[in-house]
């Protein structure tokens, strides 16, 4: 990376201080938060017989996680606006790197969980100041796309890496230590940031803390109601009260966000088409992801029988090919239209997805999994890149913290939700499963999240189709006439 970037600063245009260290923090800090949704993923069986977690309940070891990431996120991205995002990105990674600690000693299911919500408020207020200093630090142009190659990468397929990293400690050491490898890293952030990271100028401003508050608490509703539906039906009292606060609280959050003077989402963030529809799109596809990882997990360790550390290598086609697209993707953009791109990758995601739902109790890894892996790897790698670009693109500076905040916020609660959506789709169809096998019964509650995440990929490949309007391409090819042709290439 070239060193004239611009510093992370007040947009002096001065040299970033080793831009190329800078990156690499960036990178590890998002790598540290994006493993933490998925590296005890592959250890919940041994979680939920440390510490007894019942079925519907063990979901929350992942949703307590990414609910307070992803509710917090955007109060965080304000935080390091009027704070300054140096100071409020060291808060982040060394509240994370304290929480980890305390995860990794829980004696029980209420500590974890309470550690995990500890995580997810660290990596919310990290998190988004790490992709705001990399915007500051490196113009648009080949620069910032050949770094939100990198980021993307990291944020497609770090979930993959905490599969593989997950059932490697759960084997050989302790799902603990699932938890306990952040520490270390942590401290070296904590430690290499304070030397690279320049302090940006704080704004002036007021925290949003009604937004903040409703937006965190009518998430958690929702999706409170769809994890316990798995258990107590939508009857229940429970449920009902639950849905209508969420909806209530999400309602109050938009009026407040249109009252307030400096709102933690600026509703002018929603008035350009194309990127209201890039943060849908990705919400879609992350909830897709999250479904297939936690899903094909218990699909590979409760049907096919392998241990921990296999479940976690048996990703591995996925994580070589999104790899492989980080490199490949930036260089194709300077050729090919990020809108195709997109296209592409989001019907390869959705002819995957159909794979995995034809998943049965004869299946086998190489015949039935290996296919839809390389799919899902070679088309997310293909999305995630040019949606990223598409999400940030041309937002005014003074709204870089809130559009960085909203992108992390919808992979999170795309997550969230869509996994505890998923949770109530497989339970509902175990507890109506004709069989009383228990391996037989996980198959039908497996192949009907499924069907549940075909949805999800369906209705993201339709927004795409939406917003490119492939159907201009072909209408705008030019004519075989002899006079010119002025061709409308704007998608």
């Amino acid at each position: 990376m070239s060193a004239t970037s611009t510093a992370p600063g007040a947009g002096s245009g001065a040299p970033a201080r080793r831009p190329g260290v800078v990156l690499a923090v960036i990178l590890v800090t998002q790598l540290m938060v994006i493993l933490d949704a998925t590296v005890v993923n592959i250890a919940m069986p041994h979680i939920q017989q440390a510490l007894h977690f019942s079925p519907s309940s063990l979901s929350w070891v992942q949703n307590a996680y990414a609910l307070a990431f992803g509710g917090l996120l955007l109060l965080g991205a304000r935080a390091g606006d009027l704070l300054g995002r140096r100071r409020v990105f060291l808060t982040g990674v060394s509240v994370f790197t304290i929480a980890s600690l305390l995860g990794g000693l829980a004696p029980n299911a209420e500590l974890l969980l309470a550690a995990r919500v500890l995580q997810g408020i660290g990596g919310a207020i990290a998190a988004p100041a790490a992709l705001t200093l990399l915007m500051l630090t490196y113009r648009e142009g080949p620069e910032r796309m050949k770094a939100l190659g990198y980021y993307s990468l990291i944020s497609s397929g770090g979930g993959s890496v905490g599969l593989v990293l997950g059932g490697m400690l759960t084997d050989w050491a302790s799902w603990r230590w699932g938890l306990f490898i952040n520490v270390p890293i942590g401290i070296a952030l904590v430690v290499t940031a304070r030397q690279v990271l320049t302090e940006t100028e704080p704004e002036t401003g007021r925290f949003d803390v009604a937004g903040a508050v409703t937006s965190t608490l009518g998430i958690t509703a929702l999706v409170y109601g769809f994890i316990r539906v798995a258990e107590a039906g939508w009857t229940s009292a429970e449920v009902l009260v639950s849905f209508a606060a969420g909806v209530v609280l999400l309602v109050s959050f938009v009026l407040i966000e249109r009252r307030v003077s400096h709102p933690i989402v600026p509703l002018r963030l929603f008035r350009s088409p194309v990127r209201a529809a890039s943060y849908l799109t990705m919400l879609l596809i992350v909830g897709t992801m999250f479904g297939m990882f936690f899903f094909l997990t218990q699909y590979l360790q409760g049907v096919l029988g392998l241990k921990p550390f296999a479940a976690g290598l048996a990703f591995l086609p996925l994580t070589g090919l999104l790899f492989a697209q980080s490199r490949l993707v930036p260089r194709l953009l300077s050729r090919i239209d990020g809108a195709k791109l997109m296209l592409a990758g989001s019907t390869l995601v959705t002819l995957g997805t159909i794979w995995l739902t034809q998943l049965d109790a004869r299946s086998t890894y190489l015949a039935d999994v290996v296919g839809p892996l390389v799919l899902f790897g070679a088309g997310a790698g293909m999305v995630f890149i040019p949606l990223v670009s598409r999400a940030i693109s041309g937002v005014a500076p003074e709204d870089s913290g809130a559009a960085s905040g909203m992108l992390n916020v919808v992979q999170q609660v795309g997550g969230a939700l869509g996994l505890g959506i998923l949770v109530t789709i497989f339970g509902t169809a175990s507890r109506n499963s004709t069989s009383t096998i228990p391996r037989e019964v996980l198959v039908d509650g497996v192949h009907a999240a499924f069907v549940g995440s075909l949805v999800y990929a369906a209705v993201s490949l339709a927004m795409i189709v939406f917003t490119v309007r492939p159907w201009k391409w072909f209408r705008s090819a030019p004519e075989p006439v002899e006079a010119p042709v002025v061709v409308d290439s704007h998608v």
